[in-house]
């Protein structure tokens, strides 16, 4: 009898839900120091012409350094259509900074931190004033997939999944402050 409530006992401990995890830590750093503030956030493409925004806008100042995300290699320190870009590699993967003034040069090795260069005033996104434009690429070639940055720092998208699957069993009335709603009692004598 002791052997058959011990396998019923294991079997129903197998049978529950494990505890939730702890989410992952963030892999990289901020690439403006302190933590700035989210001017834009990213909006993805529907399709790889489509337009959108690649990447997220960070408030900044002319002249903030700008540090490296991840570790890696610096693929390129330079000029865009004028714009001046720094991108780094990391394996699989690449993040890129606009508009920023390299101190570094390609072929580089970098650490998540070390300054990458200085953000400038002129090509930013939210001229007149200034702030980073921080991308996530993964894969290249005809695989490149555009990824939201804040997911490196424990950011991103948040989805909250409702309750009900479909419609909410009752519907909600529009809010009405209560003094539009009440009336004194000796109104149905008028």
């Amino acid at each position: 009898m002791r052997l058959l409530m011990g396998v019923l006992l294991v079997s129903l401990l197998m049978g529950l839900p494990r505890p939730a995890t702890a989410a992952p830590e963030p892999l990289g750093a901020w690439p403006l120091d302190p933590a700035p503030e989210i001017v834009r956030g990213f909006e993805p493409p529907p399709s790889p012409y489509a337009s959108g925004h690649r990447g997220v806008d960070l408030a900044g100042a002319p002249g903030q350094v700008v540090l490296a995300a991840l570790p890696g290699t610096v693929g390129f320190a330079g000029s865009i259509g004028g714009k001046p870009v720094v991108t780094v590699l990391h394996g699989a993967r690449r993040t890129t900074y606009e508009p920023v003034v390299a101190s570094v040069e390609p072929g580089q090795q970098v650490a998540a931190g070390d300054v990458l260069g200085r953000l400038v005033l002129t090509d930013s996104h939210c001229f007149p004033g200034a702030c980073l434009h921080w991308g996530l690429i993964e894969d290249s070639g005809d695989g490149e997939v555009y990824v939201d940055p804040l997911t490196l720092v424990g950011g991103g998208p948040v989805r909250l999944l409702p309750l009900w699957r479909d419609e909410p069993v009752t519907q909600r009335l529009p809010w009405t402050p209560l003094l539009e709603r009440w009336r004194p009692l000796t109104d149905f004598l008028v």
